[in-house]
């Protein structure tokens, strides 16, 4: 009876502190000498899956500090930019409407019609059309037209990424 008030801190109904929870492993920062914990993985050579983990500080100093092209040769490093390739993952193109699943009636995939959608037109408008709506779109909501505003922002890209798979497919 003793033993259990000590483990309670004279509390008895709420027993001992932190009873409900398993210690967390904390991984430390891969900085020499550094004790803070390594929270932000940072890659130790490009295209490598291995990471470093440093604190915040000195990710930012490695991150400042980076050269993709080290090593690289001024021409390797010229193929390697313009390689568009998926084993130029650095720098291949994103993706973002690549496939958009079965066709609808209409001929067009869902994520063509959310790009549609996004630029608010009608499914199958006309190239005219189409870069007429993104141009009244991007003024409105370019962020150089916006300082600041996150949203606007967001919906900048939105519409930026619906023009770039619709101009592609409306060619």
């Amino acid at each position: 009876m003793a033993n259990d008030y000590i483990k309670s801190f004279g509390f008895p109904r709420w027993g001992e502190y932190g009873r409900d929870k398993d210690a967390e492993p904390v991984r430390m920062c891969d900085y020499s000498g550094c004790a803070e914990k390594g929270a932000h993985p940072a890659p130790k050579s490009p295209g490598s899956p291995e990471r470093w983990y440093f604190c915040r500080p000195h990710a930012a100093e490695y991150n400042r500090n980076w050269d993709f092209f080290q090593g690289m040769s001024d021409e390797e490093a010229q193929r390697h930019m313009n390689d568009g390739s998926e084993s130029s993952d650095a720098f291949s193109s994103a993706r973002t409407f690549e496939w958009g699943g079965a066709m609808d009636d209409d001929g067009f995939t869902s994520t063509e019609n959310a790009a549609y959608d996004a630029l608010e037109l009608d499914p199958g408008a006309g190239q005219d059309e189409l870069k007429k709506q993104y141009r009244k779109l991007a003024k409105i909501y370019h962020p150089d037209a916006n300082p600041g505003d996150p949203a606007a922002a967001e919906r900048f890209h939105q519409i930026q990424s619906a023009y770039d798979r619709l101009k592609d497919k409306n060619a």
